[in-house]
C-alpha cells in the first residue's frame, strides 16, 4: 500500500534555492531536518523536498494544481522573474498547464483545471472539504 509521495530537486545554492521554492510556494517549507535540505508538503501526504547538490537538468517536469494559471504566471513572472512561461491547453484535454525551468534545470509546472467542479471534487477528495 502506498499512502504517500517525495519527490525531490537539486539545487547547486542551498540559500538560493531554498528561497526561490518559498516564493514559488508562496509560504516558508514545513521541514528543515539539517542545512542543504527543506521539504514542504504540498498537499496532505505529497512532499517536495529540496537539496543541496548537483542538480539533475531537465528532471521532471513535476507539475502543480493551482486554481488559477493566469495569476500564477503573473506572480512568478514579476517575483521569480521566469522566462517562457506559456500556457497550453487541447480541446480533448480538460486542463491547461505549463511548465518552466527553475534556475537549476528542474522542470517544473502548474496546471488548472477546466471544469471548476471536477476542481472542486477532487480538492474534496484531497483535502476532505473544498475550499473557496
Amino acid at each position: 500500500m502506498i499512502f504517500e509521495m517525495t519527490t525531490q530537486v537539486r539545487v547547486s545554492d542551498m540559500r538560493e534555492g531554498q528561497e526561490w521554492y518559498k516564493i514559488l510556494l508562496n509560504r516558508e517549507p514545513d521541514f528543515v531536518p539539517h542545512s542543504g535540505f527543506a521539504e514542504w508538503e504540498i498537499i496532505p501526504g505529497c512532499w517536495l523536498q529540496v537539496s543541496e547538490g548537483v542538480p539533475a537538468v531537465g528532471n521532471g517536469p513535476m507539475r502543480l494544481g493551482v486554481r488559477n494559471l493566469e495569476a500564477e504566471r503573473v506572480r512568478l513572472v514579476e517575483q521569480l522573474q521566469i522566462d517562457g512561461f506559456e500556457i497550453f491547453s487541447r480541446p480533448e484535454v480538460s486542463a491547461k498547464w505549463c511548465t518552466f525551468s527553475d534556475p537549476w534545470g528542474n522542470q517544473i509546472g502548474f496546471f488548472e483545471y477546466l471544469d471548476k467542479n471536477e476542481e472542486q471534487v477532487r480538492i474534496a477528495s484531497i483535502v476532505g472539504k473544498a475550499k473557496k
